[in-house]
């Protein structure tokens, strides 16, 4: 599994050595030629010269300071959907824990378990509706539901009749203009009320999502913050424990819009408008490396990739690197760059499934390490860069990462890898 953490480490003599995995003090006798030896967490390898870095301290810092920035009466509800964003949904988890946050968040049922199998207690809200008769599941797991019909009470009462099964804690999702899912009317809303007095129904939230928190232009996300205040008020009669419309953006850009609650995901790894946001700093926390697997010299007129998609206008050096868009590294970061020896090299040809080229200054040895996202002397790429290149927001790179890129966790402090390791191996 790829989101396991595992030491790897580098042979700091030699900067064009790839990495090799070694359990222990990884000693090693004189003169013995260096072997990639099986790691604690069983007799996983790192094949292949690909892999993301995360550093787990990062991670908790953004969400200490995110913590100490909002409102104290506000809770924290840390979303770690979509393996964390790319980052490992467990790892990241613990570390929002560890960072005071209040609840934790994901998209679907399989996620939630995922964090009650590996002992995450924190309350857990499933962000995207449930078929109604997995209810059961979801009170056996103590896990919260988004609802956003009345029909969908209607139904689950099949599977959970009111006087078994314990309470079921419920968050309902308001459609304010996002237009994807949520009550939209007071109709809508009255037809639910039964429902929700219900002696076995606990309406933990009620809750809408902001279209344009990260736009300059606030308008749209004004109109919105309207309609769920009069939304609020259809609500009056009912006891909710807690009220939350402010996502990354919305929580760090108006803390006026905190109220009971904030759902922080994207800026949990270090995405959010800086621009637009004044008062806190957060960084990422992920980076993307490889090492050239082959370099030759192109002649003039000569071809490369798929579909002759390119052709030498000159003699020129290149090298190929082992990642393609079965990775996450898609055919819109076809021109983008990368970083080798501190100098930035442009990708040339068509992306593959498993493989790029790129244009090089010189001839580079082969397992010179690469850096797509990240630092590399005194040259960077960001995340964002590169999301800016392709529009698109920083969290769709992160999380398209596929599980075929091995993660490294680094962590300077608070919980150790080993306890990390050993959690993720019991799922």
């Amino acid at each position: 599994m790829s989101s396991i953490p595992f030491p790897i480490y580098f042979e700091a003599s030699n900067e064009h050595a790839a990495p090799f995995i070694r359990p222990g003090n990884g000693a090693k006798e004189e003169g013995q030629e260096k072997q990639p030896v099986p790691c604690d967490t069983g007799d996983m390898l790192m094949y292949r010269d690909t892999w993301a870095e995360i550093d787990l301290t990062q991670i908790r810092q953004n969400v200490v300071a995110i913590r100490e920035f909002l409102p104290r009466s506000t809770k924290l509800m840390a979303v770690v959907k979509a393996n964390g964003y790319g980052h490992g949904d467990i790892q990241t988890a613990r570390e929002a824990v560890q960072a005071g946050a209040d609840y934790l968040a994901v998209a679907y049922m399989e996620e939630a378990l995922r964090l009650r199998k590996a002992g995450l207690k924190l309350p857990i809200l499933i962000l995207t509706p449930i078929r109604p008769e997995l209810t059961p599941l979801a009170l056996k797991h103590d896990l919260m539901l988004t609802v956003t019909r009345a029909s969908w009470f209607r139904e689950m009462r099949a599977y959970k009749p009111v006087h078994t099964g314990g309470q079921l804690y419920v968050h309902i999702k308001m459609d304010t203009g996002l237009g994807r899912i949520g009550v939209r009317t007071v109709e809508e809303w009255r037809d639910m009320v039964p429902w929700l007095n219900a002696p076995d129904i606990v309406v933990d939230g009620v809750y809408t999502h902001f279209a344009t928190a990260s736009h300059a232009d606030s308008s749209y996300l004004e109109l919105q913050v309207r309609r769920f205040q009069e939304m609020k008020r259809w609500s009056s009669k009912l006891h909710v424990n807690h009220y939350h419309c402010a996502a990354s953006a919305a929580a760090l850009r108006f803390p006026e819009l905190c109220m009971d609650m904030v759902r922080i995901g994207a800026a949990m790894y270090g995405y959010y408008p800086k621009h637009l946001v004044t008062g806190i700093t957060l960084k990422p926390a992920l980076s993307l490396h490889s090492r050239l697997m082959h370099t030759k010299r192109l002649n003039q007129g000569e071809y490369l990739g798929y579909d002759n998609a390119y052709q030498a206008g000159q003699d020129q050096w290149i090298g190929t690197i082992p990642i393609g868009y079965a990775d996450g590294w898609s055919q819109s970061m076809r021109h983008a760059e990368v970083l080798v020896e501190g100098q930035r090299a442009r990708i040339i040809g068509k992306i593959s499934m498993d493989q790029i080229t790129v244009e090089l200054p010189k001839d580079v040895p082969v397992g010179t390490k690469v850096t797509l996202i990240g630092s590399s002397e005194e040259q960077s790429i960001s995340i964002q860069e590169i999301a800016d290149r392709i529009e698109v927001v920083p969290q769709e790179i992160s999380s398209s990462i596929t599980e075929r890129v091995t993660r490294i966790y680094r962590n300077r402090g608070g919980i150790p890898n080993e306890a990390i390791r050993s959690e993720a191996e019991a799922l």
